[in-house]
């Protein structure tokens, strides 16, 4: 499958790349593990470079109906699980180790489409989805750094990026696009997760962080916001100017060089079967691609 947009999809990778080790690095490193906080602030330097882009023209955002809206809220609160519980699980977690449980979310999709819309599917796209049901099950079982906690936000982040695509798939958002539900995402984040922030403790306990008042603290948090918001604004350039297998391609790219480098940056144990069940996960993208290429989809 040749990679169509190269420009636009090596900026993705890059942003990819660069926002994930960015947001390692603040939760893992500075150890800055209030989310509330941490996304609540990526929220909002998204959702302010997202209507500036707007009104520079580089994004099209219509007024919107109080229906239409109101009508996509359950895929902004589910927005605010993924990013919520993702932020925790990444802060426990290595990269390729949280890669690989996020994948399994199609898991989620898939059994969506087969039991629900009683729709076909290939034995192939069965196959990649029983590897990776055995390679998140195997890592499991096998993680010599196995955490509790990360892989229980990993799970409930998981759950919630799967019951968004299944949302997303039964709803067919086509009055809005995808910068309209981006917008309307960051607001609803925003305002759900200042809320959040007192109950959580979160809001209080952030004022006693070691590195509150430390340049490379507020330097980190503000390239994550940025790059947060690049990586955004190319997803969404991506996905609208080529097809979805196409998108998928430059998507498994950005994660296999993620994953990839993130060993040299950020510490890792690996035995035999943890590297087998990574590869595996690996392999079940692969089979995604060629299921795409073969279909023309």
């Amino acid at each position: 499958m040749p990679f169509k947009r190269p420009a636009t999809g090596l900026a993705f990778c890059l942003f990819y790349l660069s926002s994930y080790f960015t947001n390692k690095y603040v939760l893992s490193v500075l150890k800055f593990t209030y989310p509330t906080l941490f996304q609540g602030w990526q929220t909002l330097v998204g959702g302010i470079l997202l209507h500036v882009s707007w009104k520079i023209g580089w994004v099209e955002i219509s007024s919107s109906s109080r229906s239409e809206v109101l009508s996509w809220l359950p895929a902004s609160a589910l927005f605010v699980g993924i990013i919520y519980s993702g932020s925790r699980a990444l802060s426990r977690l290595p990269i390729p180790i949280f890669l690989t449980l996020h994948n399994a979310a199609d898991v989620i999709f898939y059994g969506v489409e087969v039991a629900v819309q009683k729709e076909q599917n290939s034995s192939l796209k069965l196959c990649r989805v029983l590897i990776l049901l055995v390679a998140a099950g195997g890592l499991l079982f096998n993680d010599p750094q196995f955490d509790i906690d990360g892989y229980f936000w990993a799970l409930i982040h998981l759950l919630c990026v799967g019951a968004y695509k299944v949302f997303y798939k039964l709803w067919k958002p086509n009055s809005l696009s995808i910068s309209e539900q981006q917008y309307i995402n960051y607001v609803f984040s925003l305002v759900m997760l200042v809320f959040a922030s007192h109950p959580t403790g979160d809001l209080f306990s952030a004022l006693e962080f070691p590195l509150l008042y430390f340049y490379i603290f507020h330097s980190s948090c503000l390239a994550s916001g940025l790059l947060g918001f690049l990586l955004t604004l190319y997803t969404m350039k991506l996905k609208s100017s080529i097809s979805s297998g196409q998108y998928l391609a430059w998507n498994f790219l950005a994660k296999v060089i993620t994953a990839g480098l993130s060993p040299f940056l950020f510490e890792i144990a690996v035995n035999v079967p943890t590297a087998c069940c990574l590869l595996l996960a690996g392999f079940a993208e692969v089979l995604l691609l060629y299921w795409h290429m073969n279909t023309g989809k």
